[in-house]
């Protein structure tokens, strides 16, 4: 594949890619996808893959930086691949999202919609994340530069985060500036701990070995959890680590284990298994405390996740008389949260545990205006649940990143409620069910949320009203 040189980089593209355009035989242009640059760089960049419509490519040389490159605090940028936009200012990444929302609901919804609002950054660009998952892995992944130095590496255990398009290889951290300081040492100490005392790392193709997965939380509240997966049925050699652990981290709230003999990762159908402390730990927002289980889905940004709360509640507009349906309500956060100003909250969600954790999140805060339902969406909001239990004259979803249903769209739209306010993780599907509900309702406020400093992801909120 060729070399480019003095290759220009215009734009910010998708899944955290810059681009330039590339001049083709036949007068046209070609896009050139290049991760980790920057609009105003010049560079060597050379390809690596070319389709039909476009190509992708690697910085090889820099010859020109852009004005707008900052220096990357971590120093696994460029190979970790979790936060791409490391290099770019926190203002010019907020910028880049909140065209990112708008490109996406003009050029797919293709309704009619109001300005933007200006996007709400996150109240911390680091350590933001209250939930890491660490991968032990013996097959930890050589960077260019290690193969590349003739050096052999024989040691190849590491604890850290998968490598994009190879899921037996796993990139080795020494720090992630998104976690908190403990989830960086625990990481750690349970590495070097291993090492000392000749425990296994997993072995991904193989599925052996002791040391598979470390889950860190860290709330809002100051407790913290740690889940230890194992990958073997030992014990003794279980027990020991996790005792070592309870005693170089007597600050934990909870230190739970699972024994994963499967071939995958998920711990979701995987018995949690109490070593010491509590089964849970608590978040809090506004007064209102939250059981956060080692199964339990909360938002990564716990202070971000307050302001995105506060869109939805403003949007909702509730004067206490609504009945309020909350799609895709997870623990209830959203329902508890929304509660205080609503007549009855129905919340429905796929995950029973999380239903049950919704309960005892309302019963620990004295809510008694909530009910909640388990199964998939399409088969519980039905027309006669909505029968059964009312017609809401409000709705919150906030669905996957593949959006809603079809069928569930449609069960909406013959449910009629006033207002429905839609929280989406993705605006290209929130886009797409725009479209399909453009006939009823019109789309009144739009509002981003940066919930993932330094990567390519947002939020954004987007108030319907019945037309």
């Amino acid at each position: 594949m060729p070399l480019l040189e003095g290759f220009q980089i215009t734009d910010v593209a998708a899944e955290g890619n810059a681009l330039g355009r590339l001049a083709t035989a036949d007068g046209g242009q070609m896009v050139v996808f290049v991760p980790y640059g920057a609009p105003g760089d010049v560079a060597d960049v050379q390809m690596e893959k070319k389709k039909r419509t476009f190509a992708t490519g690697r910085i090889v040389r820099l010859t020109e930086p852009s004005p707008l490159r900052v220096d990357p605090r971590c120093a696994h940028f460029g190979v970790c691949g979790g936060c791409r936009w490391q290099h770019l200012p926190y203002d010019f990444q907020l910028k880049c999202k909140q065209q990112q929302v708008e490109d996406a609901l003009l050029r797919i919804a293709k309704v009619d919609l109001p300005p933007t609002s200006p996007i709400k950054g996150s109240p911390e660009q680091w350590g933001y994340r209250n939930k890491m998952e660490y991968t032990f892995s013996n097959r930890r992944w050589l960077t260019r530069e290690q193969l590349e130095s003739g050096q052999e590496f024989n040691d190849r255990d590491g604890a850290g985060f998968h490598i994009s398009g190879a899921f037996d290889k796993v990139l080795d951290i020494t720090e992630c500036h998104l976690a908190s300081p403990l989830s960086n040492r625990l990481r750690d100490w349970v590495k070097d701990y291993a090492l000392r005392n000749s425990l296994s790392f997993y072995d991904l193709r193989a599925n052996q070995g002791l040391l598979r997965t470390l889950m860190v939380r860290t709330a809002s509240t100051g407790e913290s959890m740690a889940v230890l997966v194992v990958g073997e049925d030992n014990p003794e050699a279980t027990n020991a680590l996790l005792d070592a652990v309870r005693a170089e981290f007597p600050e934990l709230t909870s230190l739970q284990y699972v024994v994963n003999l499967k071939v995958n990762d998920t711990i979701g159908d995987q018995e949690v298994i109490l070593h010491s402390g509590r089964e849970f730990i608590y978040e809090e927002m506004e007064g209102l405390r939250f059981r956060v289980g080692p199964k339990s889905f909360y938002q990564t940004n716990s202070a971000g996740a307050y302001e995105l709360y506060k869109v939805v509640r403003d949007f909702a507009a509730l004067t206490g008389d609504e009945l309020v349906y909350d799609l895709y309500t997870g623990t209830g956060t959203i329902a508890n949260f929304v509660s205080r100003g609503a007549r009855h909250v129905i919340g429905i969600e796929y995950v029973p545990e999380a239903i049950e954790d919704a309960k005892v999140n309302s019963a620990d805060n004295g809510i008694d205006n909530t009910e909640f339902y388990a199964g998939d969406m399409k088969d519980v909001l039905t027309d006669d649940f909505i029968a059964e239990h009312g017609r809401p004259e409000v709705m919150i979803v906030d669905p996957p990143r593949a959006g809603m249903h079809a069928d569930v769209v449609e069960v909406i739209k013959r449910a009629l409620p006033e207002r429905i306010v839609y929280v989406s993780c993705n605006p290209a599907t929130q886009a797409r069910d725009l479209a399909m509900l453009d006939a009823l309702y019109s789309v009144e406020r739009v509002q981003p949320v940066d919930m993932f400093p330094h990567t390519q992801h947002v939020e954004n909120v987007c108030l319907l009203k019945r037309r």
